[in-house]
C-alpha cells in the first residue's frame, strides 16, 4: 500500500512519548506515492486548517519514502499568448516529520552512511569477465541504508544523461521564448526593462 496509518494508545504507546499514553500516537507511513496537485489546493488549505478550540497534542511521526508530488499553477494567465507556467516536481527521497509532546514539528532527513562499492574494470579482450590477477579499484560514495538503498546503477548513467540534454534542450527553447516575448513587448514599450 502507498499510505499505511498506526495508532498506539495506552501504556504499550508510552514508548513513543509519555503524552502518547493519555492521547495516542501516530504513525504514518508513505511510500511510492506520486500525485499532482493545483497550487490554488495549495493556497485554499488556509481556511479549512483554522479552528476555534485549541486542539489536543497528538505525538505522531509522518515518513514519506520515494514520493513524487507535481504543482502545478492554475491560476489564469497573465498573458494569453505565453505557454503557461512550467509544472515543479518535488521528489522525496525519505522524510521523517515528527511531532512531540510540546507540538512542534520537527523535520530530520534519513541519515546517510557511507558504503564502498567496488567497480571492476573490464579489459579490452574481454567482454564481461575480470581476469584473477587485475585488482578492482574501491571507490567509496554515500548510500542510503538497505531500506531505501537503490544507489547509482552504471546502466542508469545513460538514461539520466539523455535527461539532461532533453533538459538543456528545454531551457533552450525557454530562453528563445523568452527573447521573442520581451521582443514583442518592447514593441509596444520601448523602455520596457525586466
Amino acid at each position: 500500500p502507498e499510505v499505511r496509518l498506526r495508532l498506539e494508545v495506552g501504556p504499550s504507546a508510552a514508548v513513543h512519548s509519555p503524552l502518547a499514553v493519555q492521547n495516542g500516537f501516530l504513525h504514518m507511513l508513505v511510500h511510492s506515492y506520486t500525485t499532482e496537485l493545483f497550487l490554488s489546493f495549495l493556497t485554499n488549505l488556509g481556511p479549512f486548517l483554522e479552528d476555534e478550540i485549541i486542539p489536543e497534542v497528538i505525538p505522531m511521526e509522518i515518513e514519506v519514502m520515494d514520493a513524487k508530488i507535481t504543482l502545478k499553477d492554475d491560476s489564469p494567465r497573465v498573458y494569453p499568448t505565453s505557454p503557461g507556467p512550467v509544472p515543479i516536481t518535488l521528489a522525496v527521497d525519505h522524510i521523517i516529520v515528527k511531532r512531540r509532546d510540546d507540538g512542534v514539528f520537527y523535520i530530520t532527513g534519513q541519515q546517510h552512511r557511507e558504503t564502498c562499492f567496488i567497480l571492476p574494470q573490464h579489459s579490452p579482450g574481454c567482454a564481461g569477465e575480470i581476469p584473477q590477477e587485475q585488482k578492482a579499484p574501491v571507490e567509496c560514495v554515500l548510500a542510503a541504508p538497505a531500506a531505501g538503498a537503490r544507489g547509482l546503477q552504471l546502466k542508469e548513467v545513460p538514461e539520466l544523461q539523455r535527461e539532461l540534454q532533453s533538459m538543456k534542450i528545454a531551457l533552450a527553447e525557454a530562453n528563445m521564448d523568452k527573447a521573442r516575448l520581451l521582443q514583442e513587448i518592447r514593441k509596444y514599450n520601448p523602455l520596457f526593462q525586466l
